[in-house]
């Protein structure tokens, strides 16, 4: 029998009690933050999920991209779920001596949701006092970063770099400009690993540039804002869709379709 090929929320909840083994998902589905546990029940019942519940979730969490992704961040980085976790940071912080840190609220995007602490004994007290809810993710505060983003569908690959003179925060959203980015390649080889690692066929990676000219991950998104880009949304979209059609051509092929 024909696998059963799902390309929308609706036809999916519709169907939801009855996909089995070998059906597909095809496209980001659309979820609220309380039903994020289906993606688990799809996988364990064999359904194909394009793209992968992981990378669909790490989307959608930034404490998920931390736990996953560690290596690929700056040294230092955690997710922190409870004062327990909190209290194990400060104590790492201060072994190695940090001192600003900054820290990121778990689905918050465009720049908002970025919070700059003088230590981590402020973001331990926001905790205690119930200010800061978690989980969230902490890291060390690097001054002097560049911001890249490289958006990569396929062989398209665009970059630039994210400036605010005024501002940390390089987001666009918050007032930064657009500047074209000379993408090396290790740092297109170093974004296709942090792709590889968390499931992403296509993905907007956001890059940290030290004044040293090293560099970690910051984010990575299925999608992001375009704002900047020289790719239109309807290239953007049209190169998802091909991306798709190739995917479902190979997830056929393993049905024996």
């Amino acid at each position: 029998m024909a696998p059963r090929i799902i390309t929308d929320n609706r036809a999916l909840f519709e169907a939801y009690d009855e996909l089995k083994t070998g059906d597909i998902v095809l496209g980001r589905i659309r979820l609220s933050g309380m039903q994020e546990h289906l993606l688990l029940d799809l996988v364990s019942r064999g359904v194909h999920l394009f793209p992968s519940a992981s990378a669909q979730l790490c989307s959608r969490s930034k404490v998920y991209q931390a736990a996953l992704l560690d290596g690929f961040m700056i040294d230092g980085t955690f997710p922190v779920y409870s004062m327990q976790d909190m209290l194990g940071v400060v104590t790492e912080y201060g072994r190695i001596r940090v001192g600003e840190v900054v820290c990121k609220l778990d689905r918050a995007n465009g720049g908002l949701g970025i919070l700059r602490f003088s230590s981590i004994e402020d973001v331990f007290s926001q905790a205690a006092l119930g200010s800061l809810a978690f989980p969230f993710v902490v890291q060390p505060f690097v001054a002097g970063c560049r911001d890249v983003r490289v958006v990569i569908l396929g062989e398209t690959v665009e970059a630039y770099r994210r400036h605010n003179p005024d501002n940390f925060r390089h987001n666009l959203h918050c007032g930064g400009a657009s500047l074209p980015w000379d993408l090396s390649d290790e740092q297109l080889d170093f974004c296709h690993q942090v792709m590889a690692r968390a499931g992403f066929p296509y993905a907007h990676v956001d890059l940290l540039i030290f004044p040293e000219g090293t560099y970690r991950l910051s984010e990575i998104n299925l999608r992001g804002g375009l704002h900047g880009a020289q790719m239109s949304q309807n290239d953007y979209l049209q190169k998802v869709a091909e991306i798709q059609a190739r995917a479902l051509v190979s997830l056929k092929k393993e049905a024996g379709q």
